[in-house]
């Protein structure tokens, strides 16, 4: 047995982050693109892009900078704001997991068989 959680960020009652809008970042830093990203995490551009602009508005910070299309093609990359929100949302999980298994343990027991 083990224990699974899942977490997510709210502002003012509305969604703000979770494991989704994380693939999302980790995949436009990846790929350089949010069209390719949006592909890559199986949602649409335009939702893709209503993820970014909301959590953009609810943080009151840039978290992608965008460069529109043309003869070389457009791009994006993440600000160093969404860098650092990424890795304090890293942070975040492993601790909460931490307590989790910690307590997990507590009150199953090992989760390992005995024989």
């Amino acid at each position: 047995m083990e224990v699974r959680s899942k977490i997510w960020i709210e502002a003012d009652g509305k969604p703000l982050f979770g494991s989704g809008r994380e693939a999302l970042l980790k995949s436009i830093d990846r790929l350089g693109s949010i069209n390719k990203a949006a592909k890559d995490v199986h949602i649409s551009y335009r939702k893709a892009l209503s993820y970014i602009q909301s959590m953009e508005e609810r943080l009151g910070s840039r978290l992608v900078e965008r460069q529109a299309g043309g003869v070389n093609g457009g791009g994006a990359v993440l600000t160093q704001d969404a860098k650092d929100f990424l890795n304090k949302f890293e942070q975040l999980e492993e601790g909460i997991n931490e307590m989790l298994d910690k307590r997990f343990i507590e009150v199953f027991g090992s989760s390992k068989k005995k024989r």
